[in-house]
């Protein structure tokens, strides 16, 4: 009632979550208007971040409950715009990424968005990755609110009990420069995964993530600087053979049974079946068929 403008009815509380339907409920019988009191424009904003941050950028499995954890951090609702949401949301993601590879997951909370992932990541597109256009409408409209050059920097993403690590030296050609061998991973960071927030009621996250807080406050000192390229297929030597050696092209179907379990190359069943899938799509579209000898190059 004090946060947010309102009292949630008996049995839209689960534990600490709250129902999606009660917030939306909520905010639609709100009508702010230029006499609205202040006190109520808060609330209702307080309400609407919420559902964005609950109920779209960092939503749990089931997509129909809120956690009431982030009411904290917008209860100076002016304060909470110098947050780094942007990191936290990206540690939520990967995490979810994560976990999304484990056999036997049926369903994950964030709300992937499944391309422009280069190498160390998964790819799940015909079409390369292309960089960022910096000058954009919707980079530029922003412009004042961000600082691209954090986008290269090697730290650590932290979300409560989330830690993970961005490394944009995987990614050089994203950002328009050129791209080396990559070191190989560092598993070390593969421990923090068993870190979550199950059964940690009042933990308290700064205290056990100190270490990772602090290398986070260095993240201007950590920020990746190679040459640039106007060819984006300009790489280091050896690099691309570095790259279609250790790349899996294609991704098995789950519910193809001709293949093993778990992520297998793609051998001459699942590129038939990708084959079939895109001849389907483009003759929807009335599109010429696919050759399996294009698609395999």
């Amino acid at each position: 009632m004090q946060y947010i403008g309102f009292a949630p009815e008996e049995g839209a509380l689960k534990g600490s979550r709250l129902q999606v339907k009660a917030i939306i409920s909520h905010i639609s019988r709100v009508h702010i208007t230029p006499d609205t009191p202040h006190l109520t424009v808060v609330q209702y904003a307080r309400a609407v971040a919420l559902l964005l941050l609950g109920g779209t950028m960092c939503p749990n499995s089931s997509g129909n409950l809120v956690s009431l954890l982030y009411l904290a951090k917008l209860e100076d609702i002016v304060a909470a715009r110098n947050y780094s949401w942007g990191s936290a949301v990206l540690a939520f993601l990967y995490r979810e990424l994560c976990n999304a590879s484990e056999k036997g997951k049926a369903a994950i909370g964030a709300r992937c968005s499944w391309y422009r992932f280069g190498p160390g990541h998964a790819s799940f597109h015909f079409v390369p990755d292309l960089p960022y256009d910096m000058e954009s409408n919707v980079i530029m409209a922003y412009a004042g609110d961000f600082n691209p050059q954090l986008w290269r920097s090697i730290c650590p993403l932290i979300f409560y009990a989330i830690v993970e690590m961005h490394h944009p030296e995987w990614l050089l050609r994203q950002f328009g420069m050129m791209q080396n061998i990559p070191d190989q991973p560092n598993t070390r960071g593969m421990s923090l995964h068993k870190i979550t927030r199950s059964n940690r009621t009042g933990t308290d996250w700064v205290l056990q993530h100190i270490l990772y807080i602090t290398r986070w406050q260095r993240r201007y000192d950590t920020v990746i600087q190679r040459q640039p390229i106007s060819n984006r297929r300009d790489t280091d030597r050896g690099y691309w053979e570095w790259y279609t050696n250790i790349t899996r092209h294609f991704v098995s179907s789950s519910t193809d049974r001709r293949v093993k379990s778990g992520y297998q190359p793609g051998d001459a069943p699942v590129l038939q079946i990708v084959t079939q899938q895109v001849n389907t799509l483009q003759t929807l579209f009335q599109s010429k068929p696919v050759d399996v000898e294009g698609i395999a190059n």
